[in-house]
């Protein structure tokens, strides 16, 4: 154990995605995502930006590598575009985005920085939703045929290996709230694509087990357990069920005890399995992913067809982030603490958890600096918190920063900045920030 409290072992990363950061649309026969198709749709991105150039890491990856070698990283996680693997999302590979991905993983492997793809980052191919997306059955099966591909082409050099990212995202923002790609607003689409994109992992970890791979499987949830405003037992039960559809919804079927009756019951959601499709799902996964960026405070609320659940969210008078997110570092400890306990994993990595500040900058004798120590406290504290989570016993076994860059932040577009480094939107030039600083200072044990 090092003398700031983390293991001689940990994992010390940071995060990004395909979509956010690769650019390069339309290059080496990559297909359109339902990311390309939404991002240019009027009205859909807050400031009007999209995802075609990013942070042109397709081309730039090896000075983003150099950055994590700076850091002292030994661990980046990314996610592989499907969109690039099959442009339509099934049938014969692109070998072109297979090369591009090897490639990465080399220059990473170089730097001794381990490689943590995700399988699924949000791209789906556009060809795949206008036959229903993760509505529909099928593409379940596709995912598991890409997945497979992938095992075989980096198998021998990855040892770690996401199926999917947030699918409570995928499901619900993108196909109940409309606030994601693909950008519909249908329930009972919504509770199909839950099903499906577990039953995707399920289908991925099978082919993973079955193929021999070495190394370990896991999923990333952004799990929720929102706390009480108050301790009466009516706040305590509304915080409850304000965990149900981020948290238990997902775990409990991967740990083996199917769908959560209580919520399926409440919402009236109706769950297409099929014949050994718990099963699947519930294969065996050698770690869980968390991603956290806030904890909610909730209180009792009328139910009703708009609010099954019965609660609502309120402040808690919490200094917030500019995304308007509360800032509760604890909140961070009971959560890995809540999974541990509830579900016991065999290991917990936090595999997103960072924050968008207004960055100030300054000159000085000819070099551009950018300050944030917003972020920096930010960062400390949730550090904190997973140091005190280590202390209770949780299995915390490593933790990445989102993000190493500046980058496409989804819906809000390139306004938001959660990066270590800052990227300019027209030059592509890379400036660390003060953060990147203090978190190289962390990895190396000497800013805690």
């Amino acid at each position: 154990m090092r003398d700031d409290g983390f293991p001689d072992d940990f994992v010390w990363g940071c995060s990004a995605s395909s979509y956010q950061v690769e650019g390069a649309i339309r290059e080496d026969e990559r297909g359109l995502s339902i990311w390309d198709e939404f991002s240019h749709a009027k009205g859909m991105i807050r400031d009007g930006s999209n995802g075609d150039i990013a942070c042109d890491s397709y081309h730039r990856y090896p000075e983003d590598i150099a950055l994590l070698s700076r850091l002292k990283a030994n661990a980046y996680r990314f996610s592989i575009a499907w969109p690039r693997i099959q442009a339509g999302g099934r049938g014969t590979p692109n070998q072109k985005g297979l090369d591009h991905y090897s490639r990465f993983v080399d220059a990473l492997l170089e730097k001794n920085i381990e490689p943590w793809p995700t399988l699924y980052h949000w791209d789906l191919p556009l060809e795949l939703q206008k036959k229903g997306g993760w509505a529909e059955r099928d593409t379940a099966y596709r995912f598991a045929e890409y997945a497979e591909i992938m095992f075989r082409c980096l198998g021998s050099r990855v040892k770690h290996w996401t199926s999917v990212n947030e699918p409570w995202c995928s499901a619900f923002l993108g196909y109940r709230e409309g606030e994601h790609a693909p950008g519909l607003r249908d329930p009972n689409l919504a509770y199909k694509s839950v099903h499906h994109l577990l039953l995707a992992h399920g289908l991925a970890d099978q082919a993973f087990r079955q193929g021999g791979m070495q190394g370990d499987f896991g999923i990333v949830v952004n799990p929720a357990t929102p706390r009480p405003a108050n301790d009466s037992e009516e706040c305590r039960q509304a915080a409850h069920r304000a965990s149900l559809e981020r948290t238990a919804l997902w775990f409990d079927p991967v740990f083996g005890r199917g769908y959560p009756n209580e919520y399926v019951r409440a919402c009236g959601a109706q769950l297409p399995i099929e014949a050994g499709d718990m099963d699947l799902i519930s294969l065996p996964v050698d770690f869980v992913g968390l991603n956290y960026y806030l904890e909610d405070t909730v209180v009792p609320a009328l139910k009703g067809p708009d609010n099954p659940l019965g609660y609502r969210i309120v402040s808690s008078g919490a200094p917030k982030t500019e995304m308007g997110w509360e800032i509760v570092p604890q909140g961070l400890q009971r959560l890995i603490c809540t999974i541990a306990e509830e579900w016991k994993p065999k290991a917990l990595y936090v595999t997103e958890n960072g924050a968008a500040f207004h960055d100030f900058r300054s000159v000085q004798g000819g070099t551009e600096f950018i300050h944030d120590a917003g972020r920096i406290a930010y960062l400390r504290d949730h550090l904190h918190a997973c140091r005190d989570a280590i202390a209770l016993g949780a299995p915390l076994k490593g933790y990445f920063v989102w993000s190493l860059l500046d980058n496409f932040e989804w819906a809000w577009g390139l306004a938001m900045k959660f990066g270590l480094v800052a990227v300019d939107e027209k030059t592509q030039e890379r400036i660390p920030k003060d953060s990147f600083a203090f978190y190289r200072d962390a990895i190396a044990g000497s800013a805690l």
